[in-house]
């Protein structure tokens, strides 16, 4: 049963303690410079397990969820239906890796929700203790209600190289406005140096057609191999990535031990990682700053302490009229909702509005209710509505 909770004031700011790299996807210190009274009611709709990503299906009131183990789920939510989906793939499970995102072509816009490609991200097992992110094609057939499968499910891209560990997968995928390319954000998996080797793929953001190939005009489309599908480098662990008014793409990212980026994506540009960030390394070890000589692209804003971004969406609603056009974070460890203003090509961050719990998602409904998912197990599906 669907159950609505109102909260009218802004819940208590508390101090959180700095986490280890093993948990820095997991969020760090993230203490708000300023919070506010929560300017919509929300509504618990549902419970999932340790969910990752939630996207709608273009076209439809149908959310799905992925969850983080391997199930891919899907809520009517005008009913508060749920369905599961079958064919999902095997998942390299652990760490931060398991099922990761979940992308649909806009073009493909239907009030039908079957018949129609889907895309998703995992991690995936390799030789010697190794793992790595993949992204798959596929077809959504549905045949009832609550019961779908996808069909022809085939890895389109693979992280390159896989390395030992389970953290930093980053693996966000992104449409672009005008539907003929797949973005991928791929994470450094804590190597850190690879993010400035352009012969791999690790920290950086690919662009592929939408078969997973790399695209033509590609700022190293010349080199070949995996070089080829580069777009921008120098990156450590993106977990949030859109489009604002103008298609351009922006993606925010943790830092080590505080500098976490609001970036907005450049071709070719080189966002410093691991030679430059606003933080530094966990046993306390300096990392020199972004400065404006220092030859790479510069963060929108940066954070220290940091908000530990789970995801994010620019707001393209009308619900919430002072949100249009802003960069809206769904916070793990700061337990969050972080407003950034975007200001040319500037950003700065207007207000947070607490919740007691950790923030894996969020999404945007098609009336412009906000959609979000908590993270962890037994994790709750909550709607946010105007008042």
């Amino acid at each position: 049963m669907i159950r609505s909770a109102r909260l009218f004031a802004a819940l208590s700011v508390s101090t959180l303690a700095l986490a280890s790299c093993a948990n820095a996807e997991s969020g760090e210190t993230a203490p708000p410079a300023a919070a506010s009274a929560m300017p919509f009611a929300v509504t618990e709709v549902a419970t999932f397990e340790e969910p990752w990503a939630i996207a709608f299906a273009p076209g439809t009131a149908t959310l799905f969820v992925t969850e983080k183990a391997g199930t891919l789920k899907f809520i009517d939510t005008a009913s508060g239906q749920i369905g599961t989906v079958s064919g999902v793939p095997t998942v390299d499970y652990g760490g931060q890796g398991g099922l990761g995102d979940v992308a649909f072509l806009p073009a493909e816009a239907s009030d039908s929700l079957g018949n129609r490609t889907i895309y998703l991200s995992w991690a995936e097992a390799g030789e010697a203790d190794t793992r790595g992110a993949v992204v798959g094609k596929g077809t959504l057939v549905c045949s009832a209600a609550t019961t779908c499968a996808i069909e022809g499910l085939s890895v389109i891209w693979r992280q390159t190289p896989k390395v030992t560990g389970r953290g930093h997968y980053s693996h966000r995928l992104a449409v672009s406005p005008d539907g003929k390319y797949l973005f991928v954000a791929s994470g450094e998996r804590q190597k850190m140096q690879p993010a400035q080797d352009t012969s791999v793929t690790l920290g950086k953001i690919v662009r592929l057609n939408l078969d997973g190939t790399p695209a033509a005009g590609n700022p190293m489309a010349d080199k070949g191999g995996v070089t080829a599908e580069i777009w921008s480098y120098g990156h450590r662990n993106i977990l949030g990535m859109d489009w604002d008014a103008q298609g351009r793409l922006w993606e925010v990212e943790h830092g080590p031990a505080g500098g976490d980026e609001l970036n907005l994506v450049k071709p070719a540009a080189n966002y410093g990682w691991p030679i430059r960030s606003n933080g530094e390394h966990y046993n306390g070890d300096p990392i020199p700053d972004h400065t404006a000589d220092d030859g790479f692209a510069q963060p929108a804003t940066s954070w220290n302490p940091v908000i530990a971004p789970g995801d994010m969406l620019i707001y393209t609603g009308d619900m919430f009229a002072a949100w249009k056009g802003h960069a809206l974070m769904a916070g793990l460890a700061s337990q969050a909702i972080v407003d950034v203003a975007i200001e040319g090509e500037a950003a700065r961050e207007v207000t947070r509005h607490e919740f007691d719990a950790r923030l894996r998602s969020i999404a945007q409904g098609p009336d412009g209710a906000l959609w979000v998912a908590q993270d962890g197990k037994g994790a709750k599906l909550l709607k946010l509505t105007a008042r």
